[in-house]
């Protein structure tokens, strides 16, 4: 390894987001140790994180029924299947996908202590896995993350997987509809991180790491991708600037 090599490497390793976790430009990942620290910096990070939960255990009451199968997908460490599996009686199953083993790993870290749980926590590709049919889904904060172009195959495949009448909760972050919206959303999003403790320098670093990682699209790219794939009653839950809750149902 070159010593030119060794200093880029060594750049990008030091870039420092807040709350313990480290990353490089264009580098972000789930993976590592984020685990560890995701549910401290997510909940600092993204307004209304933990009420934004509430709503959706409010929202699980109109779809749950006795034997029902429900997914969570990218479901992190599993801090909202946790609260919706103990809402609920234990014949209904929640199931927890994503595709990092140090998330899977912490969320059943975090849930060994609660065996009556009916929680599965699972390794694996939400676009490869195999579906049982549902009656609830959840994508809470993370297709934005997926690549573009196959984030209509996912939505395809999340509305063939729901029974009729069956309710699919989407949260993301968008983008504003025009420049100048976008500027203003950005400025007040900064203002908000500024607010929760985390210095300048964190909040470049962030930025800096989510290149070409967090790909939010636009209310209306949203809606295109979920009424392409079917779903025609759709409406916004939650909004709070460039933060967006949405139902749809079946």
């Amino acid at each position: 390894m070159t010593q030119e090599v060794e200093h880029v490497q060594g750049i990008a390793q030091s870039l420092t987001v807040g709350d313990g976790i480290s990353s490089g430009n264009a580098a972000w990942s789930f993976g590592g140790d984020t685990a560890k620290h995701f549910e401290q910096h997510v909940s600092r990070s993204v307004p209304y994180y933990k009420e934004g939960h509430e709503l959706v255990l409010s929202l699980s009451d109109f779809f749950i029924k006795h034997n029902s199968v429900a997914y969570e997908l990218g479901c992190s460490t599993g801090a909202l299947t946790r609260r919706l599996a103990r809402k609920h009686p234990p014949t209904v199953r929640w199931i927890g996908l994503d595709v990092e083993d140090n998330m899977i790993a912490q969320a059943k870290h975090y849930v060994k202590e609660e065996k009556d749980l009916a929680v599965d926590y699972i390794v694996s590709d939400i676009l490869a896995h195999e579906y049982e049919k549902s009656d609830f889904m959840i994508s809470y904060y993370t297709i934005q993350f997926i690549p573009p172009h196959i984030r209509q195959e996912i939505f395809n495949l999340i509305y063939e997987t729901l029974h009729w009448g069956g309710g699919f909760v989407l949260f993301e972050k968008v983008r504003a509809p025009d420049a100048r919206f976008q500027d203003i959303s950005n400025s007040l999003y900064i203002d908000y991180k500024l607010e929760n403790g985390y210095s300048p320098d964190e909040i470049i670093s962030k930025s800096k790491s989510l290149k070409g990682v967090l790909e939010p699209f636009s209310t209306a790219g949203n809606l295109e991708l979920m009424k392409r794939a079917g779903f025609k009653d759709i409406t916004t839950i939650f909004k709070h600037v460039c933060f967006e809750g949405f139902l749809c149902i079946k």
